[in-house]
């Protein structure tokens, strides 16, 4: 929601944080450290390719704002 690619199910309405956004991407990367060897290897790979695609979008869009 953040990125602004969903609408807030509150509101109905898109908006877009950005610094919202990087603030959930840290949060997820501590996480990661954090359970570094505590994860099974499912885990480890959903939350690599949520971190992914989270940085990725998070890119395209600073990239379409300023």
């Amino acid at each position: 929601m953040a990125l602004g690619e969903t609408a807030d199910p509150m509101t109905g309405q898109r908006q877009q944080d950005l610094p919202g956004a990087a603030d959930v991407i840290d949060v997820l990367l501590l996480l990661r450290e954090k359970t570094e060897g505590h994860r099974s290897a499912e885990e480890a790979q959903v939350l690599d390719e949520l971190l992914y695609d989270l940085q990725l979008r998070y890119v395209n869009a600073t990239k379409r704002s300023g």
